[in-house]
């Protein structure tokens, strides 16, 4: 499913700690974290990537090398396979009926693909499975819309997550058959991966910005 992360430099964002093995976070601190985190990526979106010219959006790198617009087509991509999926499932936890925990648990698959998508995608990169890539090079601006609104949603899941115990959460990973992490780890796999490609797209804008004061 992953292909990423990069740390939001914003020094009034909250950055995901690694995680240490057998450490639980505090569930309050780590719901909050995902959550400011979520809130960063909003603002740089709104900032750097809703102002953009179609041209802009579009415009990639070089051959083969993904625009904005892919990196966030990629993104909702993903998004609408796996927000769905969450929301079912944290309904079926609130129907049952289930009390919070104090600390949530990672499993050890979900934590090593955690820590994989950690990795800079300068440093190792990540291929993305191809049904998962982005469809076309010409998107319409409705992929900011459909991202705006994911983010949206992907927020009001934390917070619904709060409400339950969420170790005893498990969601199907559409990609790896029969693997089913808890909701701690899914949580945060697509928060760091969300992370991952926004850098990405911020790194091609800033590509973008820099060949323009050239010529100008």
């Amino acid at each position: 499913m992953w292909a990423g992360s990069r740390i939001i430099t914003s020094p009034s964002v909250a950055r995901l700690p690694p995680l240490m093995p057998d450490t639980p976070h505090q569930t309050t601190h780590f719901l909050n974290m995902l959550t400011a985190e979520v809130a960063g990526m909003r603002e740089i979106v709104n900032r750097r990537f809703r102002p953009l010219s179609d041209d802009q959006l579009n415009r990639g790198p070089g051959p083969g090398k993904w625009s904005v617009g892919q990196c966030l087509e990629h993104l909702n991509i993903l998004g609408g396979l796996y927000l769905p999926l969450i929301s079912r499932k944290l309904k079926a936890a609130r129907e049952r009926g289930t009390r919070p925990a104090d600390a949530v648990k990672h499993g050890y698959v979900g934590r090593k693909m955690t820590e994989a998508l950690r990795v800079p995608a300068t440093e190792k990169p990540l291929t993305s499975p191809q049904q998962y890539a982005p469809s076309g090079y010409r998107l319409p601006r409705t992929v900011l819309e459909v991202f705006g609104r994911q983010l949206d949603e992907l927020t009001h899941l934390i917070e619904q997550a709060r409400t339950v115990n969420m170790n005893a959460v498990r969601i199907p990973n559409p990609i790896i058959p029969l693997y089913y992490p808890r909701l701690p780890d899914v949580l945060e796999m697509l928060v760091v991966h969300l992370d991952r490609h926004i850098g990405q797209a911020e790194r091609v804008l800033d590509g973008l910005e820099g060949n323009e004061s050239v010529t100008e």
